[in-house]
């Protein structure tokens, strides 16, 4: 977990300072560029350095794992492919202003709208489930703009406190509230839901403490927590999907129909399987450079049956 500056070493200070720096100054000059063209150029840039920082050798290794039967140009295809959206999503994060105004135009589908459009117009809370996929925060624009209510979302702060600031602000211009993981934020989110707010979570990240369930037919530690607040609060839990268009600019906001209120391990399974439908659809947009499959006291998939 991120720690507060006092608590690091001048190393670690001086360290992440430089790397703080040089970030803030490739941003800014990429933000220089026309707003198409620097979105592209970061995803050129990082499907570039991919191979050198271990992220290609990442997504073959969980592609191995999960998909053994995928052909050797499909991997190829797809380790060029996870890492462009990655460098993409990047600069769209850091381009909050053009970002906001495109994104809030793309286009929304999916058998969940009318779930969607009925909680929302009764007041009732909604949790949109999602993942590191295409970029998510162009469902939390999309949607804002059709409900006219602000979505809360729920964000990791990062390990460098000399960037975090940057990351943050750039969060806040694409709406708020923020929660910020922790005590406090689950106690801010808990609150909106009572409400009947709209938040939005990520869901397909390793949770320490989460229960073994599948993912792609492998083990995977997965939180339970979203589908009993979801329970608890009587949300309506929505999946839902940004899937990035051929132009890499674009976005169409996927609604699928709500997840049944049964327990919270059959619920997350659900979620989970939804996912994994929408990723084998589009292999290239989901961030496979994630340890999502790692293990945790001896649960998940252990070190040594890794490929």
């Amino acid at each position: 977990m991120p720690v507060e500056k006092s608590e690091l070493s001048r190393g670690a200070l001086r360290k992440y300072y430089v790397t703080g720096l040089f970030l803030k100054g490739l941003i800014g000059a990429m933000r220089l560029l026309p707003y198409e063209r620097r979105i592209a150029t970061m995803g050129a840039i990082v499907r570039g350095v991919a191979p050198l920082v271990g992220f290609t050798k990442r997504v073959q290794r969980n592609l191995k794992l999960t998909c053994p039967d995928l052909p050797n140009s499909e991997v190829k295809r797809i380790c060029r492919a996870v890492p462009d959206n990655a460098g993409r999503a990047i600069m769209e994060h850091f381009s909050p202003e053009d970002f906001t105004k495109r994104q809030a135009k793309a286009k929304v589908s999916g058998s969940g709208i009318a779930a969607f459009d009925a909680a929302v117009a009764e007041g009732r809370p909604v949790m949109m489930i999602t993942a590191h996929f295409g970029h998510y925060l162009a469902a939390r624009i999309a949607l804002q703009n059709r409900s006219g209510q602000p979505i809360g979302c729920l964000y990791r702060r990062m390990a460098n406190p000399y960037f975090n600031d940057m990351y943050v602000e750039a969060f806040y211009k694409t709406g708020a509230p923020m929660f910020e993981q922790g005590r406090r934020g689950m106690v801010e989110m808990v609150r909106s839901l009572k409400k009947g707010g709209i938040i939005a979570i990520v869901s397909d990240l390793h949770a320490h403490g989460g229960e073994e369930l599948t993912f792609f037919g492998k083990p995977a530690v997965t939180s339970v927590l979203n589908a009993e607040l979801a329970i608890k609060y009587k949300a309506v839990l929505i999946p839902c999907y940004a899937i990035r268009q051929p132009n890499g600019i674009d976005f169409e906001i996927v609604l699928h129909d709500p997840v049944p209120h049964t327990d919270p391990t059959t619920m997350t399974q659900f979620t989970n399987d939804d996912l994994e439908a929408i990723v084998r659809q589009h292999m290239g947009q989901w961030f496979w450079i994630h340890r999502r499959w790692k293990a945790w006291r001896r649960l998940g998939v252990q070190p040594e049956d890794m490929p």
